[in-house]
């Protein structure tokens, strides 16, 4: 578990005076925590910029913020529409869109709206990609910049079936990455202007599950052989794709690779945000220790007898595989657990454990969500508490009345 920054009686008192006049459920962003998360993420960048993943925030005041922050230089949005508000709003002039798009509405404002076409980089990795486009706002325009994404997986078999991270792109090789750029730059319409390779066995996978050290040898020997084949695999690919077309950028990473994605030397930049915020996932790695910087109170709303106490809402369940890692983590105070039998649900959440014994009706348990920006899909606001004052309440995606999922 992350350390915290005071004793937990001390921190959990903290949090409570600062949001005494608030009615829980409500969500949390301390202030603090978000710095000093922002502050190692550049530190572990060594230099290279950090290009802020929306996805991972959802907040517009928190992306501000991290923008302002030395070593953070634009965003990497995860659908069209929203790198497209985001440039209205005056968020940024370079977004980078993490995944294809076959949103006709924002491809037809894209390609009408000159000073969004010149901030907005949209991904690609087939010629089906660049056949939609031109179906939907025709061949005979002024061309919109695009990125090649590059299969970051693992083949541990050159060849083979065996594929270890995302299911992403087709594009592979380098010779397969050529290929797709030449196709690219011969085509009207279009001006390849980066390329992007996730490697997220490495960036969002923890090396240190906890109380699983075989697990943990295992993850831990995939990584170095996935991070050296790709160091070499993704060098030969920027290479030979820069000998079709000058490139502005080559992203790459997250939060949890920024050490292993940086000394790749073919990077120019890498992705990253779920480390600002410091979900429960982001526990299980060795090489840094993000503070939890958002949180969420739920009131004691039951005493059903004994070591349990019952929590009113709190089933914000995160995307992904499911099982335990899924489910949010009792934060404070220290020595609670979800039941085994009702979990994290709709309309209420039990816990068990020794420091049930001592809550009352009313009283906040603050806990975490296991992923970093989901949880503004459940509140309008992030309150945001500097010391023990709530300093400013600002919106989150969900408080503007946007969702992009």
């Amino acid at each position: 578990m992350p350390e915290p920054a005071a004793s937990d009686s001390a921190e959990r008192d903290r949090l409570d005076r600062a949001t005494r006049d608030l009615d829980p459920p409500f969500a949390v962003v301390d202030l603090e925590a978000f710095r000093h998360n922002a502050a190692d993420l550049s530190r572990r960048a060594a230099g290279t910029p950090i290009r802020v993943a929306s996805k991972s925030v959802r907040c517009r005041e928190l992306l501000r913020r991290t923008l302002d922050t030395p070593g953070f230089a634009g965003l990497m949005a995860y659908s069209l529409p929203e790198a497209l508000w985001l440039h209205r709003e005056g968020a940024s002039d370079d977004i980078l869109v993490a995944y294809p798009t076959i949103d006709r509405r924002g491809l037809r404002e894209l390609a009408a709206d000159p000073a969004a076409a010149a901030a907005i980089t949209i991904l690609v990795d087939s010629a089906a990609h660049l056949d939609h486009i031109d179906a939907v706002v025709g061949p005979d325009r002024e061309p919109l910049r695009v990125c090649l994404e590059l299969d970051a997986a693992w083949h541990p078999v050159p060849g083979g079936l065996a594929h270890v991270g995302p299911r992403r792109s087709p594009v592979h090789t380098p010779a397969q990455a050529r290929r797709f750029a030449e196709r690219i730059v011969g085509r009207d319409g279009f001006r390849l202007v980066g390329i992007m390779a996730y490697e997220g066995q490495i960036a969002g996978l923890g090396d240190a599950p906890p109380g699983k050290p075989l697990l943990a040898a295992v993850l831990r020997w995939m990584q170095r052989r996935s991070a050296a084949e790709l160091a070499e695999r993704r060098a030969e690919a920027v290479a030979a794709v820069r000998a079709v077309a000058p490139l502005e950028f080559v992203n790459g990473g997250g939060t949890g690779s920024i050490e292993s994605t940086g000394a790749d030397g073919s990077v120019t930049e890498i992705a990253a945000g779920s480390g600002l915020i410091g979900p429960t996932l982001f526990d299980a790695y060795r090489a840094f220790r993000p503070r939890p910087a958002v949180l969420y109170a739920l009131p004691v709303v039951r005493r059903p007898g004994g070591s349990f106490a019952t929590l009113f809402s709190g089933g914000y369940i995160a995307s992904g595989p499911t099982g335990p890692s899924r489910a949010p983590g009792v934060h404070l105070p220290r020595g609670l657990r979800l039941t085994a039998a009702e979990g994290a649900g709709e309309v209420q959440t039990p816990v068990s454990g020794a420091a049930a014994r001592d809550l009352r009706l009313g009283d906040r348990v603050w806990l975490r969500h296991a992923k970093a920006g989901e949880l503004a899909e459940r509140f309008d606001h992030y309150h945001l508490v500097e010391g023990d004052q709530v300093v400013a309440t600002v919106p989150t995606y969900r408080g503007e009345a946007k969702s992009f999922g």
